[in-house]
C-alpha cells in the first residue's frame, strides 16, 4: 500500500525533474519514485559495505591474521590474466 508524501520542490528543480522525466518517457511522479528508490538502494549498499569493512577491521584486530598486500595484488593480477597462482598465505602479526 502506498502512502502519500508531499515534497516541496524549488521551482528550478521541479522544472529539471519535469524535463528529465519527459526525456525518459516518464511522468515526473514515476521519475521521482525511481530516483528515490535508486538513491535508497545506493545508500543501503554503501552502509552494508561500511559495516562489512568495520567488521573485517575488528576481526583483524582480534585475530591478528593478515595477508601481505603485494602477494594479494600479484595473486589478483595473475587471476585476471587467466594464470594460476597459489593463494596468498595468511600471516599473524
Amino acid at each position: 500500500m502506498a502512502t502519500a508524501t508531499t515534497l516541496k520542490l524549488p521551482d528550478p528543480l521541479k522544472a529539471r525533474i519535469s524535463a528529465a522525466a519527459e526525456a525518459a518517457g516518464q511522468t515526473p511522479h514515476a521519475f521521482m519514485i525511481e530516483a528515490l528508490a535508486e538513491q535508497t538502494e545506493r545508500d543501503e549498499r554503501r552502509r552494508d559495505f561500511l559495516n562489512a569493512a568495520i567488521a573485517a577491521e575488528k576481526e583483524t584486530a582480534e585475530t591478528g591474521i593478515t595477508y601481505d598486500a603485494n602477494e594479494v595484488h600479484a595473486y589478483l593480477q595473475a587471476r585476471i590474466s587467466g594464470k594460476s597462482r597459489r593463494r596468498p598465505k595468511q600471516t599473524k602479526r
